[in-house]
């Protein structure tokens, strides 16, 4: 099962012994799990920031994160198209990788112990200053893993009165600009580039992945 879980449709052409199916039960194990998580952490909190949060939770770039933190990316198999391509690195396929891997939990052993290992996971990613997303972290790791380069942030603008100013920050991996984003203070404006980027990066994860 494990090994369904992760393995790449590349790598097993003209089978279904691939991580797809799991990769669907998985999503679907997730939702609950998380959802089951933040009800019991949040007893009073009405359904539409829960949504929210779980959201901001069970999305690809979230999920690539902890699928590297527990290294899925060295044991996936993935055909020499993929591998070439850096497949191992990719955000779509880990994220694929991680929620199949826990459809495979809960099909061996029920909704039980992939609940468990779920709530291992995530329960540092709820209720504290993790419930707001670290866009700058999220893109440090993956530029590493994928480029083996830092990001660099540039300020390229401080427009306004001080009391309401307002910073534009360019932000480059290995020469290439990836993104531009603005906000009321340096920090803020380097996180929305950090996210403009990291958005593109996923839209060119998916336009590899349709080719």
């Amino acid at each position: 099962m494990l090994e369904i879980a992760l393995t790449h449709p590349s790598a097993v052409v003209g089978s279904d012994a691939h991580y797809e199916r799991l990769e669907f039960l998985g999503d679907a194990v997730l939702d609950l799990a998380i959802a089951d998580l933040l009800m019991r952490q949040f007893p009073n909190a009405k359904e539409g920031p829960l949504s929210k949060l779980r959201a901001s939770i069970v999305n690809a770039r979230t999920l690539a994160l902890k699928a590297q933190e527990i290294d899925l990316g060295t044991m996936l198999k993935l055909g020499k198209g993929e591998e070439k391509s850096g497949g191992r690195d990719k955000i779509s396929i880990l994220a694929a990788a991680f929620e199949a891997t826990i459809g495979a939990i809960y099909t061996d052993g029920g909704l039980v112990p992939a609940q468990t290992v779920v709530e291992h996971l995530f329960k540092n990613d709820i209720g504290g200053p993790a419930a707001e997303r670290d866009y700058k972290t999220e893109l440090q790791e993956i530029a590493y893993r994928r480029f083996h380069a830092q990001p660099v942030y540039e300020l390229v603008a401080a427009e306004g009165p001080d009391h309401a100013k307002r910073f534009t920050t360019r932000i480059r991996i290995g020469g290439r600009e990836l993104g531009i984003g603005a906000g009321g203070s340096k920090k803020q404006s380097e996180q929305a580039a950090a996210q403009k980027a990291l958005g593109q990066i996923e839209q060119e994860d998916r336009e590899r992945d349709d080719a």
